[in-house]
């Protein structure tokens, strides 16, 4: 089964109209795969948000929940491989066909050299929009190093996996936590982890030519989710299974705050727009009493 753009919460006659190629009102079983009990985070309902199934070399790589007004993600949601944390290099930065009007492809592509003005800049972000954002780099919400074989970590090299961090907390602060989590869940998760990356925003813009194109991140946030862990693990870490969160504000002089993942969720619902009804994790990836027991 092809890989999609899914619209979210759109009318019928905007749905049919917007994005040429296969919109669903459900994730595909493969791209399912990324999320945990198969289910993305609830609460998160608005007119210009596209779910995304990365794929790559004809193949689901992790799913995002994008804003083509924004030209952000809002999260990527990805299930860990376990890594020695090296990063991928001399892949080209990528673009998302799904989100063009005339694409013939479900795969994410590199930028053509000639790609200004053609109809997908209007969806997502380009390479211009980062030359002269000289406080910003690029910062992915799905790491490389959260990821093993070469194509999953070249697929990550997507615009619509990045959001705009300031330079000093992007290297010294969020890269650093994202190490933590790579060797904690190295260590102590024994089977699959899915981990949900995301953002908050207050309207701070990106512009290029008098015209708005990014918004800026003002928190970037993470949780993961593992229940099948090492419960012989020390308790330092141990208190930190099978869920946990950290979240940052986009600042040169800030700090990572690790919280639970119920603690996040309520921070979220104060302090951005996610509904009453948010969920990052079905059950807060509480496992059933009788999988705790066994």
């Amino acid at each position: 089964m092809a890989c999609w753009v899914q619209m979210v919460f759109l009318l019928v006659n905007i749905i049919t109209s917007a994005v040429q190629g296969r919109v669903e009102k459900e994730l595909s079983p493969e791209c399912r795969e990324f999320l945990y009990m198969r289910t993305p985070p609830t609460g998160l309902e608005h007119h210009s948000l596209r779910y995304i199934c990365q794929c790559y070399y004809k193949k689901p790589r992790y799913v995002t929940l994008y804003n083509i007004v924004d030209h952000i993600p809002v999260y990527s949601a990805y299930t860990f491989k376990r890594s020695d944390g090296e990063k991928c290099v001399d892949v080209p930065w990528m673009y998302e066909p799904q989100l063009s009007m005339s694409s013939h492809t479900d795969e994410m592509q590199p930028f053509p050299h000639d790609y200004m003005h053609l109809n997908f800049e209007d969806t997502q972000a380009v390479l211009d929009d980062y030359t002269n954002a000289i406080f910003y780099e690029r910062g992915t919400l799905n790491p490389d190093t959260h990821q093993d074989k070469p194509d999953d970590k070249a697929s990550t090299y997507t615009l619509t996996n990045v959001v705009p961090v300031v330079p000093d907390f992007n290297n010294k602060v969020w890269n650093k936590q994202e190490h933590v989590i790579r060797q904690r869940l190295n260590n102590y998760c024994h089977r699959t982890a899915y981990i949900v990356t995301g953002i908050i925003t207050s309207g701070k813009m990106i512009r290029r030519q008098n015209t708005n194109r990014i918004v800026v991140p003002t928190y970037l946030w993470s949780a993961y989710c593992c229940v099948d862990y090492d419960h012989s693990a020390p308790y330092h870490e141990l208190y930190k299974f099978p869920s946990f969160a950290h979240y940052g504000l986009n600042d040169e002089n800030s700090e990572v705050v690790e919280i639970s993942v119920q603690k996040l969720k309520d921070f979220l619902q104060k302090t951005s727009f996610v509904g009453q009804n948010f969920q990052i994790f079905v059950g807060d990836c509480v496992p059933a009493a009788s999988s705790r027991t066994e």
